[in-house]
């Protein structure tokens, strides 16, 4: 285990070394943002507003006792989503997503010797390779995870005048209840970290994936595993620093 730590950190050094020449990157990172975070906008829309609605739905079936305002219904959902489900649940899809595909993407440019080429020619494979990912990651996440949480809630809202789980005025009544911005901030931070967290982790072991290409299969898992529970390590830390 130290061993990967320390070769993950050598790897990071090398990645956020300065690079040679800043336009590439800029192109690289915006396609990055193409591949990388544009083609996850779709599956992130439609986990958010199932959970919102799903969500909703067990706050009303739960809280069916008249001594409980039916605006607690949209507080609830509201704080769900805006605390875990639009950074952390998210971020756990998309490592798989986009973690595969990173450590897929890398490792099978390693056993096709493309990564050895890139470094004959006195290119920095590792900074060349990962750092646009990891910038396109961090800053593109934070909008997915405000566009979950505006579809999640919005989610909410239709399955409430669709089944009539609970009135959509006291929805919305809810969703303005004791609203508190820095949950935004707090999500949104969360966000960046599991951007770099997800991109870091699954071009580790891309980068560093050998043999065949059972082994770029094998450490696509291992990225997408290790993000996952590295993701909810951070999550523990950062909501014990930012909340308490």
């Amino acid at each position: 285990m130290f061993e990967l730590i320390g070769r993950y950190f050598l790897l990071m050094s090398k990645v956020f070394s300065r690079p040679e020449k800043m336009a590439i990157y800029r192109k690289r990172i915006l396609a990055e943002t193409q591949a990388l975070g544009l083609n996850s906008i779709g599956i992130v829309a439609i986990i958010s507003v199932f959970m919102g609605a799903v969500i909703t739905i067990q706050m009303a079936l739960n809280l069916q006792s008249p001594f409980i305002p039916k605006h607690l219904i949209g507080y609830a959902a509201r704080e769900s989503m805006l605390l875990e489900f639009s950074s952390t649940v998210v971020a756990l899809i998309l490592a798989g997503k986009v973690g595969s595909n990173i450590a897929s993407e890398i490792g099978t440019m390693r056993i096709t010797e493309q990564i050895d080429a890139l470094e004959i020619m006195g290119v920095n494979s590792a900074s060349y390779l990962i750092l646009p990912k990891i910038v396109s990651t961090v800053l593109f996440f934070p909008f997915l995870t405000i566009l979950s949480m505006l579809i999640g809630v919005a989610g909410g809202y239709f399955v409430s005048i669709l089944t009539g789980a609970v009135n959509p005025d006291s929805y919305i009544d809810g969703i303005q209840y004791q609203f508190k911005p820095f949950y935004i901030t707090y999500s949104l931070i969360k966000s960046s970290v599991f951007a770099f967290i997800i991109t870091s982790i699954s071009g580790f072991y891309g980068y560093y994936a050998n043999g065949n290409s059972l082994e770029v299969g094998r450490a696509s898992t291992r990225a997408v595993v290790i993000s996952s529970i590295v993701i909810l390590i951070f999550n523990l830390i950062l909501t014990q620093l930012m909340l308490t």
